[in-house]
């Protein structure tokens, strides 16, 4: 039996995101497994992305080069949102890759959509997601009722979500390579410091982030300066190894506290020589003194970072790693410290209300509630005076109780977030899920331009969400429910006063532009790149004598059509008849469209259809057929 084929889909595995992070990890556990063939589909990127072929599995970007269809995208606010997370081309990967097992890694909005196609739930499909607030996501229950296999980053939300009965929902956390990540050796972390230009003796304070509002900035820089006025002697620094032209100002909220510039160090990459400095930060594009390259040094960000063993090394820079957030997914730079040996001080509520659990050894920080505007979320603000107490209660830590300490946190990371904890969880679930041979494999409904659609009008459309979701039905052949976000955006268009009428017309736009998308890429996934063009199809389906009988022509086309190849398209079953025909370039599987030799010419994909089953042969081929009696020479 053939190998499975896996397709996950989720940020890039060369990006420095979470998702990306975790991406990597498990697609290389599951590649170097040996045991499946892996498609990585991934969010962000465009089809022909030049670091797509540096993976060693098969990596395949969502959206589309061409700056039309790029255009195209944008024009129609209901795709655009969701284009870059994979929705725009996923159901042509699945026809093109035919994957046993579909895993969608992303925010609960980066992969809801998948859950309504077709094909979802034929075959073995999960859904990843992070959930980081309460209330639980409209959208978050709404998929947990449809999704046989719903995992979560956190326990968090899962047992937010068992609680509303739904025990199809399990954490399952995101994936952290143990070994990259561990204490350095004391002569090691002084050598680091000399490095750096950090005095042995200073007390260093970490926070790894990505600058975005939910990281609560201005409350650890609050605290910082509450634990310096009453710690003095600690000669305290912050050390954040993030992006300083995104997010907070940094710098700003540091001198509206009073806070020394150079009492905040900062992480900073070389974008020549790749090496990494920790200094206070005297903004970007400055000459790197490591290697003499002038405007290549920059603090840390998602394109240009550190690999993981620099980052080690920040880690190990630290005496203690603090991180005050509103909510989170699962914060992984919690538990990448911990494997460090650091103490750390996180925020009890979201995922960091697991993070504090006795047997995670950390430092719980209080916070009070707010409402965020909008969402209605419960998010947390950390408490200032917390952070100053916990930061002293490290400061004044005896050395054995620390290291005791953090020892069992590396060792509660390793027992529940290690690649080989999630790994074989991943296997177990793969390995379990049937093959699906091609000849069973669900086939994708094509749209219908020209369905019949009830007016708006009708007495069998009981309101304007009833027969939009009957565009969707009839029309693009998916199913939509109440908080659908293309539902809601076209509900509002109506209030608006667009017509009925005008609506109707581009859902069929979409749907002509959509089959065309489907067909191109068909042929493009089909057609191999090393003959130049120059292609003829031969087109014979439905019968095993037919099929042999054809076979008598082939060497006098080939014969006529020099250095052209021929593909023959046929029913897989009769594939076997044609095998090591040496007139034969490569047989196909037959679908109904290659019956439109006219379109397929047309468009270039074949010089020359031949349809011999069919009584309208077009024996013309915009004057590329070829004779005995040729009239062009």
């Amino acid at each position: 039996m053939s190998r499975k084929k896996v397709l996950i889909q989720s940020d890039f595995s060369l990006l420095k995101t979470g998702f990306a992070k975790n991406a990597k990890i498990i697609l290389t556990h599951l590649y170097k497994t040996g045991k499946y063939d892996i498609v990585h589909y991934c969010c962000g990127l465009s089809e022909k992305h030049p670091d797509l072929p540096r993976t060693p599995w098969k990596s395949v970007g969502c959206l589309p080069a061409s700056s039309e269809k790029i255009a195209q995208i944008e024009k129609d606010p209901t795709i655009n949102k969701i284009a870059a997370y994979g929705a725009y081309y996923l159901d042509d990967v699945i026809e093109a890759e035919k994957p046993d097992v579909y895993i969608a890694i992303q925010d609960i909005w980066g992969v809801d959509f998948a859950v309504n196609r077709k094909w979802f739930n034929k075959i073995t499909s999960a859904i990843w997601t992070t959930l980081d607030s309460l209330p639980i996501l409209p959208t978050a229950i709404e998929t947990a009722k449809k999704v046989k296999n719903y995992w979560v980053w956190s326990n968090f939300a899962t047992k937010e979500l068992n609680k509303m009965g739904y025990e199809n929902v399990q954490t399952t956390h995101g994936a952290l390579e143990s070994k990259d990540f561990f204490r350095l050796s004391d002569s090691q972390r002084k050598a680091l410091r000399k490095s750096n230009n950090i005095n042995e003796e200073d007390f260093i304070i970490g926070f790894v982030f990505r600058n975005q509002l939910r990281k609560s900035v201005p409350n650890l820089l609050q605290g910082f300066k509450k634990f310096k006025e009453t710690n003095p002697e600690s000669n305290a620094k912050l050390l954040l190894h993030t992006h300083m032209e995104e997010g907070w100002p940094i710098l700003s909220l540091a001198k509206e506290q009073n806070i020394a510039k150079e009492d905040i160090l900062v992480t900073h990459v070389c974008s020549n020589c790749k090496k990494f400095v920790v200094k206070p930060y005297e903004g970007q594009n400055k000459k790197c003194d490591l290697c003499g390259s002038e405007n290549s040094l920059n603090s840390t960000s998602v394109s240009m970072g550190v690999d993981e063993a620099q980052l080690n090394e920040v880690y190990n820079l630290m005496d203690v790693y603090c991180h005050p957030f509103t909510s989170g997914g699962q914060e992984i730079p919690i538990q990448e410290a911990k494997l460090t040996e650091l103490i750390t001080l996180v925020t009890d509520y979201s995922c960091g209300a697991e993070m504090c659990e006795p047997e995670a050894c950390s430092l719980p920080l209080e916070w009070s509630e707010y409402r965020e505007f909008g969402s209605n979320f419960i998010k947390a603000s950390t408490n200032p005076d917390s952070i100053a107490d916990q930061l002293a209660k490290v400061y004044s830590m005896p050395e054995a109780d620390k290291s005791k300490m953090g020892k069992e946190a590396r060792k509660w990371v390793i027992d529940n977030f290690s690649i080989d904890v999630i790994g074989k969880k991943l296997e177990d679930f793969i390995d379990s899920s049937p093959k699906i041979e091609e000849k069973d494999y669900p086939t994708l409904e094509k749209c219908d331009p020209d369905a019949i659609v009830p007016s708006v009008t009708s007495p069998k459309v009981e309101s304007d969400s009833a027969w939009i979701k009957l565009l969707y039905k009839l029309i693009l052949k998916t199913e939509v429910d109440d908080d659908d976000e293309g539902l809601k955006y076209w509900l509002a268009e109506i209030k608006k006063e667009v017509p009925h009428s005008a609506i109707e017309k581009y859902f069929r736009q979409v749907a002509l532009k959509d089959n065309a998308k489907k067909e191109d890429n068909k042929f493009k996934d089909i057609l191999d790149k090393d003959d130049e063009g120059k292609r003829i199809l031969f087109v014979i389906p439905n019968d095993p004598i037919d099929v042999f009988s054809c076979t008598a022509l082939f060497k006098s086309i080939t014969d006529s059509y020099e250095n052209y190849n021929l593909y023959v398209a046929t029913q897989p079953e009769f594939k076997s008849i044609l095998e090591g025909n040496e007139y034969v370039h490569k047989i196909i599987t037959y679908e109904e469209y290659h019956n439109n030799s006219q379109q397929i010419e047309e468009k270039k994909y074949f010089n020359v259809v031949y349809t011999p089953k069919l009584n309208n042969v077009n024996f013309h081929h915009f004057n590329k057929d070829v004779t005995n009696y040729d009239v062009s020479k």
